[in-house]
C-alpha cells in the first residue's frame, strides 16, 4: 500500500521510508504560525495545538487526494503551558535555548492519519527532555555552527546531530522526538491489515 505524508520534513519522510513503507511527500500549504496563534489565543493545549496542525495538514492533502492514505503529523515544543515555534533568524534560536537550558521542555508529535478523506486515527505522542545549563558563550557558538541544520527545528536542536550533547535526560521515544510517533504508527498500520506482520 502506498501512503501520502502530508509534510515537507525530510527527517519524517526518510523514518517512513527507511520503516518499508511506500510514502510520497506532498507540502501541505497551511499557515501554521496564524493557526498556531489563534489557537494559543484561544487558551488551546500544546497537545491540542499538535494535534489540530497535523489534522490540518493530512485533511488538506486529503481534500486533493481522497483516495489515497494520508499521514499528517506536527510537533509542538511546550515548557509549562508557553509553546515555542520554530525561530526566524540566529538570535531567536539563542533566546529559545536560553529559555530551555536548565530545564526540562515537553515535545508533542501528533499523526493524524485520513484515509477516504476523513479522519480514522490519531495519535499524540510526548517526550520530556532536560537540557543542560550551557553558557551564553556555547549556545551562542552552537547556533552559529549549526544553523543551517536547526534552523527549520523546533526547539533549535536537533537530537540526531550535535544537539544531543545539550541533554543531560531524554524521557520519551526517540521517534516522537524526531516528530514521528512512528511505532504507534506502524502498530495501527498493522492493526488495519495495511502491513504485513
Amino acid at each position: 500500500m502506498s501512503f501520502v505524508l502530508a509534510s515537507s520534513s525530510p527527517v519524517r519522510f526518510n523514518l517512513l521510508r527507511a520503516a518499508g513503507l511506500d510514502v510520497t511527500a506532498i507540502a501541505p500549504r497551511v499557515d501554521e504560525d496564524s493557526v498556531r496563534d489563534a489557537l494559543l489565543a484561544e487558551g488551546a493545549k500544546p497537545r491540542d495545538i499538535a494535534d489540530t496542525l497535523a489534522e490540518m495538514k493530512a485533511r488538506k492533502i486529503a481534500e486533493k487526494s481522497p483516495t489515497r492514505l494520508v499521514i499528517g503529523c506536527d510537533q509542538v515544543l511546550a515548557l509549562g503551558e508557553q509553546v515555542f515555534a520554530k525561530p526566524s533568524h540566529q538570535t531567536d534560536a539563542i533566546d529559545q535555548l536560553r529559555r530551555l537550558r536548565g530545564s526540562t521542555h515537553r515535545l508533542l508529535s501528533a499523526i493524524v492519519v485520513y484515509q477516504n478523506a476523513e479522519p480514522v486515527w490519531r495519535h499524540v505522542g510526548t517526550a520530556d527532555l532536560t537540557m543542560v545549563d550551557l553558557s551564553d558563550a556555547y549556545l551562542a557558538d552552537y547556533v552559529k555552527r549549526n544553523w543551517e541544520s536547526i534552523r527549520y527545528a523546533v526547539g533549535c536542536y536537533k537530537l540526531e546531530e550535535e544537539g544531543v550533547r545539550l541533554f543531560s535526560d531524554i524521557k520519551g521515544d526517540y521517534f516522537t522526538i524526531l516528530g514521528l510517533p512512528l511505532l504507534p504508527l506502524l502498530a495501527w498500520l498493522r492493526s488495519r491489515g495495511m502491513i504485513a506482520v
